[in-house]
């Protein structure tokens, strides 16, 4: 008979405090848990048994078993640090459906909270209570943490998860930090588990790694379309909702899916965007997309040809 949640983690933890002790490594660790489920007979829950958030797309949500673990971890990660601004629109607008997701069925309103370690805090900014009203969010209910060490920001994210108070906990780390393994992944989606409550693990600039999350997203920019008219026209020259490209790295599916999401922050709903034949971004694109104008056959900058040279002494 499976153990309950609980117990398995605080046999994780114990088990840690031994293999530290003993002088072993996380590697070697993560290999023990897995030997001591085996040896047990423990089971991990299978997904169907899992709570879900809805995409609202059904090609996603078939992806995704149903959507978004609401009581497991998922990873957001991004390759670059420039590119932080989408892994943490996507992470923001997921929040923002949890919340409209709460409030409909009479749960209140909740805040979000936002951990972020110091590294992320320092090179991705932190979220602007007028940007976070645009984006569909309410800045009342959102809590952002920026504790001092990575350490304190696991044990505050592992916190707040097993509180079960946040419709959607946010953890924020930048790069691949060795004091966040395996181990404490495992550990984070287990009190996740527990608590029936979402945790996202936001990994600005950082590469794939062994993990527990349930998905794990790459999450990229993408051009943004013209604004849509009450006609159902386009306004020209004009910028409209955030467009994210994101690739499921991390799945039971075996093939990746990339897809382009659109947010509409004031519906709070994910729109699905069909792919441009032009892929570049405004700036990279030529000005006149017509056919370009013959070359001046006499120009001024044309090299002349020259004669022929005489060796000075």
């Amino acid at each position: 008979m499976a153990q309950p949640a609980v117990t398995r983690e605080r046999l994780f933890a114990l088990r840690e405090t031994i293999a530290k002790l003993e002088g072993k490594l996380i590697p070697a660790l993560a290999a023990a848990e897995g030997e001591a489920l085996a040896e047990a007979g423990f089971k991990e829950e299978k997904f169907e048994n899992t709570l879900r958030l809805s995409i609202g797309i059904p090609d996603i949500d078939d992806a995704l078993e149903g959507g978004v673990p609401r009581d497991g971890l998922t990873e957001v990660r991004t390759r670059l640090l420039r590119n932080a601004g989408a892994s943490s629109g996507f992470v923001l607008a997921l929040a923002a459906l949890l919340q409209r997701q709460d409030e409909e069925e009479g749960r209140g309103e909740l805040p979000i909270l936002w951990i972020a370690d110091t590294m992320a805090s320092i090179e991705a900014g932190r979220p602007y209570a007028v940007g976070l009203q645009d984006f569909g969010l309410k800045p009342r209910l959102f809590l952002h943490a920026t504790p001092r060490k990575l350490e304190d920001a696991l044990w505050l994210a592992e916190t707040a998860v097993a509180s079960g108070v946040f419709p959607a906990t946010i953890l924020e780390v930048r790069g691949n930090p060795k004091p966040f393994g395996l181990t404490e992944s495992r550990r984070l989606n287990l009190r996740a588990k527990s608590s029936g409550r979402p945790l996202f693990l936001l990994r600005q600039a950082g590469e794939e790694e062994a993990s527990s999350a349930v998905f794990r997203f790459l999450a990229e920019p993408a051009p943004a379309q013209s604004r849509p008219m009450p006609d159902g026209s386009m306004l020209g020259g004009s910028i409209g909702n955030p467009i994210f490209r994101l690739t499921l790295e991390k799945s039971r599916n075996p093939a990746p899916l990339s897809v382009l999401l659109e947010w509409n922050p004031h519906d709070r709903r994910f729109f699905p965007v069909r792919p441009s034949a032009d892929t570049r971004f405004p700036t990279k694109r030529a000005a006149h997309s017509g056919t370009e104008l013959p070359a001046s056959a006499d120009r001024p900058d044309i090299k002349k040809e020259m004669g022929a040279f005489l060796a000075s002494a």
